[in-house]
């Protein structure tokens, strides 16, 4: 199972960069998590937007949504041009219908919801779901394949929850916009020590922090997170690549 970070911004992107955006690749099949703001350009640089296979969504905040439609776009476009792909599947949930009604567009992208307390398959990929706390209706997602595992927390603040739906993941893509002397709670969002203890807790084999900051010294974030997890912690950056 590969992970390629294509956004890892929170609120909206950094200049030349892209908010939240994961490509999952296994046995030729592409996933793409979450489609936030610039996306779609900097997703052009690994996979073609015809080239996807589908799409999953955690929630509809525009910073996880708002390259949709430009995707929508994309392959209409690309049909016109004589590219041939079937109806691509946006998978997400329908705590919101009028955003949900607008996944399905003609023939070319169909809003498909999953069931928050099943497990879903898609393609090569068994998911899971944990509603998060977070403004809005939002859900964390433990991908699984060939024997490894992947926790994307999406947006939330800390939840004892996350300790057993985490547990003994190779990978754990934790959301990080706030440093360890701010309280994210209220915001919906975790900390720095937030990641840290729930890496340590979960007994995960590695931490990305995503959902970066716009503002301090970002390595800051690593330093304060490992003060919690003895593991091995990077920062989520675009055109990252891990291979589990």
């Amino acid at each position: 199972m590969k992970l390629i970070t294509i956004g890892s911004w929170g609120g909206y992107p950094k200049a030349n960069e892209a908010s939240s955006g994961y490509i999952l690749e296994h046995e030729g099949f592409h996933l793409l998590v979450d489609c936030g703001s610039s996306v779609l350009s900097k997703l052009q640089n690994f996979i073609q937007p015809e080239e996807l296979d589908a799409v999953i969504l955690s929630h509809y905040h525009p910073d996880h949504i708002a390259d949709i439609g430009v995707l929508q776009h994309a392959r209409l476009i690309q049909g016109f041009l004589g590219k041939e792909m079937e109806t691509l599947p946006i998978y997400a949930h329908t705590l919101d219908e009028p955003e949900f009604a607008k996944l399905t567009y003609k023939d070319i992208t169909k809003g498909t919801p999953y069931d928050p307390n099943g497990t879903l398959t898609v393609g090569p990929f068994q998911i899971q779901f944990l509603m998060t706390n977070h403004p809005v209706p939002c859900y964390a997602m433990r991908f699984e394949a060939a024997g490894k595992s992947i926790i994307y927390t999406a947006d939330t603040s800390f939840k004892e929850g996350f300790i057993p739906f985490s547990k003994n993941a190779d990978l754990l893509l934790c959301e990080c916009n706030f440093y360890s002397n701010q309280d994210g709670k209220n915001a919906g969002h975790m900390n720095s020590h937030d990641a840290g203890h729930l890496a340590s807790e979960a007994a995960v084999k590695q931490l990305v922090l995503t959902h970066l900051p716009h503002y301090g010294n970002l390595p800051d974030l690593i330093t304060e997170a490992s003060q919690k997890y003895n593991g091995s912690v990077s920062l989520a950056e675009y055109g990252q690549t891990i291979e589990l």
